[in-house]
């Protein structure tokens, strides 16, 4: 059994390095344009960097010139209208598809998620509002500080061993109810309909299915951590592998409803 200190020893870390992000992300969410666009684009493109990098450590350079055709395939997407996100986005895991790496037709998969989840930040704030960005954070982040906490204090059952040997059943549903409360804080400020507080536990659950894909692959390859670009959090994509589940959630919620929030 771990030691009180050993359990929370990263906790330092993590609130640091999430404290400068949410400054960072909060400004630019705020100014939105051409500024968020390339702040979203270059996001991306790190976690497509790391993705690549961690199936194929042998050769470096080949997770660099990955990472910048999806900076350009991002840029054309958003940058030139008349450019369907169809017809460029697939460049980027044939990418992983023809290079020789570990896990290739995940990495390619979870390669096309990334590449959703940045186009779809930037068109949920520039058709929903910066009420729908917030909300979409607000439901990643307090499902995982829920869940971080719930589970290191009430352990329990484990969610899913084998992949995540971390993750229990209370954090999981801590996360799960902290985002129906948010749900219902927006619902209260007149930001969103109360479908709002059914819907933020369902985006909370792909945020933590989104998590437990990038676990997997790292189990796979024999990684830790996708980089050690954050203090206490690893990597771009340790830190966003959840609202990239999420962001993908949405973008697929949005085929079919109405998202009950905006503003």
């Amino acid at each position: 059994m771990s030691a009180p200190s050993d359990r929370w020893a990263d906790l330092r870390p993590r609130v640091l390095s999430a404290i400068v992000m949410v400054a960072i992300g909060a400004v630019e969410i705020w100014l939105g344009g051409a500024s968020f666009l390339l702040l979203i684009t270059a996001l991306t493109s790190v976690m497509i960097w790391e993705l690549a990098r961690l199936t194929d450590q042998r050769h470096p350079e080949r997770a660099y010139m990955i990472a910048a055709l999806a900076f350009v395939v991002l840029m054309m997407d958003e940058g030139w209208p008349s450019v369907s996100a169809w017809l460029v986005f697939p460049f980027v895991p044939l990418a992983f598809l023809v290079t020789p790496r570990a896990q290739r037709d995940a990495a390619a998969a979870i390669s096309v998620a990334i590449m959703v989840s940045g186009h779809g930040l930037f068109v949920l704030r520039d058709e929903a509002g910066i009420a729908a960005v917030l909300w979409l954070l607000g439901v990643v982040i307090t499902s995982d500080v829920m869940g971080y906490f719930a589970g290191r204090t009430l352990g329990g059952p484990k969610f899913w061993p084998a992949i995540s040997p971390k993750k229990t059943w209370s954090g999981t549903i801590a996360g799960w109810i902290g985002a129906a409360v948010l749900g219902l804080v927006f619902v209260l400020m007149g930001h969103g309909s109360w479908p709002l507080i059914l819907l933020s536990p369902v985006v909370a659950f792909a945020g933590q299915m989104g998590d437990i894909a990038e676990s997997w692959l790292k189990r796979k390859v024999g990684v830790k951590d996708s980089s050690n670009l954050i203090p206490g959090h690893g990597g771009l994509l340790d830190r966003f592998d959840a609202l990239v589940g999420a962001m993908v959630a949405v973008m697929i919620l949005t085929r079919v409803i109405t998202l009950p929030i905006g503003g």
